[in-house]
């Protein structure tokens, strides 16, 4: 997939190291979007797939190259993928051009 290979992902969860109960390095301030679960259906967000309307979907935020935020959503129903941003759906070739490094 070289559309999200050259994209950052923002980092949401706190991570530990050593023990010591650090927290990861992260933006001073910026609330942590909760994460969901593929496993826990009462954890999982209610996304569905613009396609065929399943549930069964990973949804990922990213930021791309040229720092466009974008959610990338995949169907593990029926392999449908989407990029969006600002709640307008881009196409691969924009994502491509957005991602790539000059």
């Amino acid at each position: 997939m070289p559309a999200t290979a050259s994209a950052d992902v923002r980092a949401t969860a706190t991570t530990t190291t050593g023990g010591r109960g650090r927290r990861g390095r992260g933006r001073a301030g910026v609330a942590p979007v909760p994460l969901g679960s593929l496993t826990q259906r009462e954890h999982r967000a209610a996304i569905t797939c613009r396609s065929c309307g399943s549930t069964r979907v990973t949804r990922l935020s990213l930021n791309l190259t040229d720092g466009t935020p974008v959610d990338f959503t995949s169907c593990h129903r029926c392999e449908h993928r989407t990029w969006e941003h600002a709640g307008a759906e881009l196409t691969v070739g924009t994502v491509l051009d957005r991602a790539r490094r000059d």
